[in-house]
């Protein structure tokens, strides 16, 4: 079973806390996931607590550590796009997951990345359909 890191926005904001715990429940079924501390409702903005260094160290150990990495970016959060520039520097496969929003866009250094897998989608099932995909291909 491959090992995962889900990555998601923390300090970025909090907003789709609920949709993050929903893809955490559906990768979690497919794959050993590393971070599922990222989904859990009483992480705040505010972020872990402990010294940025350490926090730092963990999760690039975690993305170092990972087969792959599956990121849902709808949130904009600079830790997640480092982690995405780190696994791509490390040769880790990245399923970036960005949940369509009217009046919005994706970045364009995520979205243009040939090395990033991007899936565009409206609902969890749709998100769920791409999880699946992208998990069974690493097999």
């Amino acid at each position: 079973m491959p090992s995962i890191y889900f990555a998601c926005s923390i300090r970025g904001g909090r907003d789709d806390a609920e949709r993050y715990a929903e893809l955490v429940a559906i990768i979690k079924q497919h794959a050993n996931l590393l971070t599922e501390i990222f989904a859990d409702g009483k992480l705040t903005a505010m972020g872990s607590a402990g010294k940025s260094s350490d926090i730092y160290t963990q999760d690039l150990a975690w993305v170092e550590q990972s087969d792959a990495v599956i990121a849902e970016v709808s949130s904009p959060s600079l830790g997640v796009g480092y982690e995405i520039a780190k696994a791509e520097q490390w040769g880790k496969p990245v399923l970036a997951l960005y949940r369509n929003q009217e009046g919005k866009r994706l970045s364009a250094m995520i979205d243009g990345d040939p090395n990033v897998q991007v899936v565009h989608y409206n609902d969890v099932e749709q998100a769920e359909a791409a999880i699946k995909l992208f998990i069974k291909a690493l097999a």
